[in-house]
């Protein structure tokens, strides 16, 4: 389903829902006087320090500080988005949606998708029953095979593995039969159409096949494998209205559970690898389909784990591999550690040869990755004076990717012991670097800084505080008005035909500096047609992922930062613009005095320290 669900609903299903007795489907709970409390769900911890408040319907750790309300609880730990955790609680409370009809061409995509789904879904069952029954003789050397390799049916059921059979049309036929669309059997990839007259064919054919799931547990594509040794070993899906490789991991809807448990996920990079890590219990492994780590690989995983062990083979393009997740984990917060194998070993030869508690403990003993990309530097720039300075450039310039300003600062100490740079150099470096990317982030940043701070008493029962609102709100987090109006402002656009009219007048370019809250501004003075509120769940339809997660997060009602003093909010948004010009002035700034200080330019150098320290005065002598 693709309707908007309408704002009364999503009212009634947070009245309706009984917090208490959703959260007791997945975690025990005990009485403590009025709340209920239990080991959270969400972080390993031995005290319990999760607390459900069912008189005010919200849930709160005080171990990893999340919080929330019931919609977010499921949104959380089932990994969903805001309309399909509604959809899920409406089910079970009865609670039917009436959705407004989508757009012609949102039904239509709609349409066109569940059914290359459902392709997907017969196809995969076709594979799977031949490797699966006994009788059938074109799925013995698949089952022969996975025997040879230590897999039974168990594995095979729990990943749905099938056999495309030796032939040139087993599959086309059978889809045929079924009555599907050929031309939507080709976007999928499965078949391809013959040259000089000659019908369909299929593209797999005497291969294991191993179904890649969605996230939602949709069977988007496959890989297959050969069980020879002819090439290419492997053959996978093209891309297609449902399968977007940067977008997918195979094994992720079998491990989001034990990642869930055990705050942990293991990263490896075939198919096999997952395999083996789930037959000896290691349920949280999953590899990448065939493509480096992503940003959004990385936000799949921030939804169940905070601590990611990278298991990478150890060649040269392993390593490469390795230091380009990095890039792509880091920045999301998440502990990134990197598990070293023996070279030319793979976890599942690992496995055989050492054993699960000898494998377990490589994994405990996995080093931190930003270790590991320092070390891979010196080595490969030398012990050389110019090595050791280009090492430590190529390490500075990877900084920026570490959230933690704690985590960046030991990190810059040990690089001044090994390199034998002075700190403060290297601080500075550091610095430039950083303003380097903040100017940049002005122009590509797709989603705003997040804070976790816990929610304050006050929540209102029926609502609760995102993890945007937590750090905008003066209460809960200390920030300035300043740091909070970009988010105010887009509550105040939701609720107030004033707030909208003002903001048409003055310019959103005149009001917010961050591209992404300038477009989610823009979609909502568009969207609002009518004086009244704008329904976040009908206005969620029209965004793409990252604005609608930008939305989800405004959840509070406008006046919880500013109150009613329109003036001072604008003002604030007008500051926020300005203090952003005056960061790209001291980027540029901060470049030509680097470039006239590489030159031996003393009188450029006087002139434009003297324009930055004007700079800096005509703003209270700092650039925010």
């Amino acid at each position: 389903m693709s309707g908007h669900i309408p704002e009364d609903k999503i009212r009634e299903v947070l009245e309706r829902a009984d917090i208490q007795e959703v959260v007791s489907s997945y975690v025990t709970l005990r009485r403590s006087g009025a709340n209920w409390q239990g080991l959270c769900p969400f972080h390993a911890e031995k005290t319990p320090s999760f607390n459900v408040n069912p008189p005010r319907q919200f849930y709160h750790c005080f171990g990893c500080g999340v919080g929330g309300d019931v919609i977010s609880f499921v949104q959380r730990i089932e990994g969903l988005s805001f309309p399909e955790a509604v959809r899920r609680l409406a089910e079970r409370y009865g609670i039917e949606i009436t959705e407004e009809a989508p757009t012609p061409e949102q039904d239509f995509a709609r349409r066109r998708n569940e059914q290359l789904l459902r392709i997907n879904q017969v196809a995969a069952e076709f594979y799977h029953g031949i490797l699966m029954d006994d009788e059938d003789s074109r799925g013995r050397p698949a089952r022969e095979y996975l025997k040879r390799r230590g897999y039974g049916r168990e594995t095979a059921e729990r990943f749905l593995l099938g056999y495309a059979p030796q032939g040139w049309e087993a599959l086309t036929s059978h889809l045929a039969q079924k009555g599907f669309d050929a031309e939507l059997v080709r976007q999928l990839g499965l078949i391809r159409p013959g040259k000089q007259g000659r019908g369909d064919y299929d593209l797999f054919r005497q291969r294991l096949i191993f179904p890649i799931h969605s996230a939602r547990g949709d069977v988007a594509a496959f890989g297959a494998r050969v069980l020879d040794q002819s090439l290419p070993k492997y053959i996978n899906s093209p891309e297609s209205p449902v399968y977007h490789k940067s977008a997918v991991l195979y094994g992720y809807h079998q491990a989001r559970e034990a990642m869930r448990r055990a705050d942990e996920a293991i990263v490896v990079e075939g198919y096999f690898d997952v395999l083996a890590l789930h037959r000896v219990g290691m349920t949280q492994a999953v590899a990448t389909c065939g493509t480096a780590l992503t940003a959004e690989h990385a936000r799949l995983l921030k939804r169940f784990a905070t601590r990611v062990v990278l298991l990478f083979d150890q060649d040269d393009a392993g390593r490469k591999a390795t230091f380009r997740a990095m890039e792509a984990l880091l920045p999301e917060g998440l502990t990134v550690v990197s598990a070293v194998l023996p070279e030319g070993d793979d976890p599942d030869s690992l496995l055989v040869r050492e054993g699960v508690r000898a494998f377990r403990a490589r994994i405990d003993a996995a080093r931190p990755v930003f270790d590991l990309f320092i070390d891979e530097r010196l080595a490969l720039r030398g012990d050389s004076v110019q090595g050791r300075a280009r090492a430590a450039e190529d390490v500075v310039a990877r900084l920026g990717s570490i959230p933690s300003e704690i985590e960046r600062d030991l990190y810059i100490q040990e690089l001044a012991q090994k390199t034998g740079v002075e700190l403060q150099l290297l601080k500075q470096m550091a610095g430039r670097a950083g303003a380097h990317k903040e100017e940049r982030s002005l122009e590509t940043r797709s989603e705003p800084p997040r804070l976790s701070v816990p929610p304050p008493t006050a929540v209102p029962p029926r609502f609760s505080r995102s993890n945007s609102e937590r750090s905008s709100s003066v209460a809960g987090s200390g920030r300035t008005r300043g740091a909070a109006a970009p988010q105010a402002l887009l509550r105040y656009l939701l609720e107030s035909e004033e707030v909208r009219r003002r903001a048409r007048e003055e310019g959103i370019e005149n009001l917010l500096v961050e591209p992404s809250t300038r477009q989610v501004a823009h979609k909502i003075l568009d969207f609002a047609v009518s004086p009244g509120p704008v329904s976040r769940a009908e206005l969620a339809e029209k965004l793409d992922a990252d604005e609608a997660r930008l939305l989800e997060d405004i959840r509070l009602p406008a006046h919880e930062v500013f109150g009613e003093d329109l003036d001072a909010l604008f003002a604030e948004c007008r500051a926020g613009v300005r203090r952003g010009g005056q960061k790209r002035q001291r980027t540029e700034l901060m470049q030509r005095i680097h470039d006239a200080e590489k030159k031996g330019d003393n009188e450029a150098l006087a002139r434009l320290t003297l324009e930055l320290r004007e700079l800096r005065r005509g703003n209270n002598g700092k650039i925010e």
